[in-house]
């Protein structure tokens, strides 16, 4: 006998299932598309615990007629294709016939439809896949469906599902972008009785938006258009002050579809140019209308992923329409992008982030040739010169004793001290003239590291101080500091260098058990969409350990009353809202790895930026706090606070250290 055998129609249900029912935000979706394709002017979503008892989709649709019914729950059985063609002219959400063969294995179904213009309707009853009752249904037209006890009989699905909040924020997360795609459709829903989403049908977007994100984020979105042989592109942006922390609020709408697409996406944070700032994406609406020939829907279970013709084209256009509408916003032209629209733009292998015009090119060649340049003054490799150069070089050196040639990058061997008292040689008296050192008998030349009967020669040693003691000096283009110490010239990036003091006073508050509170005199009223007001329910316990309270005000909405004391004045709003974003855009972020995000956050924002001109007393209270942090060195995202040129680079720099057959005083001569 053959070991080969076809699978039983029941568990190969359950096996369809696995693709494409994993939650109950999947069954949600797969009922309300259903009714959408029933031309329903109107949908009611109930559930009760998160879809986990039960889910009920009730719709006002043209309904199945009765010799159907029974045949809609077998699979692949669909009314939505025929032929070979149709697969690739697809115009409804649903076409595969697997939604509810796949459901109705795994749980119990009720099914009960009135057809348009029938005076009798019908009731069909599943559970685990095997026919339970049907019988004649009187009501009004349209479809209810019930699904109860979800993987009652796959229960090793339900040790894979998340928190009641997690499941009811997919499905809410999933009824929003079916109500951006079909803003023509009135829909609501509801859990254990409360209503969580509510829309009006009219076909207006924007109510839409206001009815999920709320009236104040929608007014501030504005709309975008545009069109080429192949494509129509429309929807609503938001204006760069209004941004998010993640991707996940730039919807993108396929004839009437959701789908994800990670080019697309950065298409329209592409169009916002330079206005977002780094790590921040916009509210985005996009809705894309095409010829179904070209896009492929049947590519994933959950129809998600789809494969676009000309999906390049599609791109330019959503960029420059987003770009044109944005640019409208500011008044301000841009004159990069002024000029670059007169410039031919580079070789591809020329690809500089600077703007791709020949004079920054030029410019930026002029630079890597002043940093070989500089690296060869180190002695960090040899002087870049050409042919001709090197033979004008050799041409005029200056003859010596034995006839050969004088290289000027040669290092002279140092000052040799071997006893206290060669510290009063007159060499070492006329190196300390020239280079304005102080040096004596008590107090030793800080290059050399002496000992009474054997000296050990180290030539710019670091001093054994962990950080330099720094003597402010000056400050650069508003964005960096000069200073100086016994063993040479020190250059600080401000931001960086005040982001770490700032990273290590949060990290130490914010981790406090106890932190200090302050009374808000005007208390702070947040309000969410309902899928980030379940996230926001999830991470309560969190914020309130920083110190964020949240009490109830209202559906979606929260008042705070107080907020930590490290919050800095003035930033209260600010800072309470990046805190609650933070976990809005990753729910699975522990505390302490909150903690930390929170410090690094909040010092960011908190720190002086570049261009920004300091005071003498402000500069040098800096340098102080700098060096008394734990971690002077680098800010908390691994950039260098301070970088050094030793004396010994300086001289270098500016030759000053000569051949060692040459006199110090002839040195001194040709210095000065």
């Amino acid at each position: 006998m053959g070991k080969i055998h076809e699978l039983p129609e029941v568990l190969a249900d359950q096996i369809a299932a696995g693709e494409v029912i994993e939650r109950p935000a999947s069954v949600v979706k797969e009922l309300t598309e259903n009714s959408i394709d029933a031309q329903s002017t109107r949908i009611d979503i109930l559930v009760e615990d998160a879809g986990l008892k039960s889910i009920q989709v009730i719709d006002n649709g043209i309904g199945i007629a009765a010799d159907d019914v029974q045949i809609a729950f077998q699979r692949h059985a669909t009314s939505k294709i025929t032929s070979r063609d149709d697969l690739f002219r697809v115009r409804t959400l649903g076409f595969r016939g697997e939604a509810l063969p796949s459901i109705a294995s795994i749980a119990d179904v009720i099914l009960e439809t009135m057809p348009q213009d029938a005076s009798i309707g019908s009731m069909i009853h599943f559970k685990g896949g095997k026919l339970v009752a049907q019988q004649p249904y009187a009501g009004r037209q349209g479809t209810r469906i019930t699904v109860n006890q979800l993987f009652y009989n796959t229960p090793a699905r339900l040790k894979y599902l998340s928190s009641p909040q997690t499941e009811l924020a997919a499905i809410t997360d999933w009824v929003d972008h079916l109500a951006m795609s079909h803003p023509e459709v009135a829909f609501s829903l509801s859990n254990n009785g409360r209503t969580l989403l509510r829309t009006s049908g009219n076909g207006n977007l924007v109510q839409v938006i206001s009815a999920i994100y709320g009236v104040k984020n929608a007014h501030q979105m504005i709309d975008f258009a545009g069109e080429d042989r192949d494509f129509q592109v429309s929807g609503l942006v938001s204006l760069p002050k209004l941004t998010r922390a993640s991707k996940n609020y730039i919807s993108i709408l396929l004839n009437g579809r959701y789908i994800k697409n990670n080019q697309l996406s950065k298409a329209i944070i592409k169009g916002y140019g330079s206005k977002l700032m780094v790590g921040r994406y916009p509210i985005a609406v996009l809705a894309i209308q095409l010829d179904p020939l070209l896009v492929d829907f049947n590519v994933h279970p959950t129809k998600q992923e789809v494969r676009i013709s000309k999906e390049n084209q599609l791109a330019d256009l959503i960029t420059t329409s987003v770009a044109n509408r944005i640019g409208q916003q500011n008044l301000i032209p841009s004159a990069v992008g002024n000029l670059n629209s007169h410039q031919p733009k580079a070789k591809k292998a020329e690809q500089f982030d600077i703007g791709l015009n020949p004079q920054a090119v030029e410019h930026q060649h002029h630079v890597e040739k002043q940093q070989e340049v500089l690296a060869a003054l180190l002695g960090e490799k040899p002087l870049p010169t050409s042919k001709n150069e090197k033979q004008s070089a050799d041409s005029t050196t200056e003859p010596v004793a034995d006839n050969k040639p004088f290289k000027p990058q040669t290092i002279t061997h140092p000052v040799m001290i071997a006893t206290r008292n060669d510290l009063k040689s007159p060499a070492v008296q006329q190196w300390d003239q020239k280079y304005h050192l102080q040096s004596s008998a008590e107090q030793p030349n800080p290059s050399f590291e002496i000992h009474e009967e054997q000296a050990t020669e180290k030539v710019n040693e670091p001093s054994p101080r962990r950080f330099p003691d720094l003597k402010y000096i000056g400050q650069l283009h508003g964005t960096y500091l000069l200073a100086e110490a016994d063993d040479g010239f020190y250059l600080l990036d401000q931001h960086a260098a005040q982001e770490r003091v700032k990273y290590e006073f949060y990290r130490e508050e914010i981790g406090s058990d106890n932190p200090a509170e302050q009374k808000m005199l005007v208390p702070l009223v947040l309000t969410y969409s309902v899928s980030d007001a379940l996230k926001v329910e999830q991470n309560r316990e969190k914020l309130a350990q920083l110190g964020i309270n949240l009490e109830d005000f209202g559906q979606n909405t929260y008042i705070v009353h107080e907020h930590p004391a490290w919050i800095p004045a003035g930033k209260e709003e600010e800072t309470i809202r990046n805190l609650i974003e933070e976990c809005l855009a990753d729910p699975q972020l522990t505390v302490a790895k909150f903690r930390e995000a929170t410090a690094i956050m909040i010092s960011c924002k908190q720190s002086i930026k570049a261009n920004h001109h300091l005071e003498r007393q402000q500069a040098v209270a800096l340098l102080r706090q700098l060096k008394e942090c734990e971690n002077p060195f680098n800010c908390p995202h691994g950039r260098p606070t301070v970088v050094k040129f030793s004396n010994q680079d300086l001289e270098r720099m500016f030759k000053r250290i000569q051949d060692s057959h040459r006199s110090l005083r002839e040195t001194k001569n040709a210095g000065d």
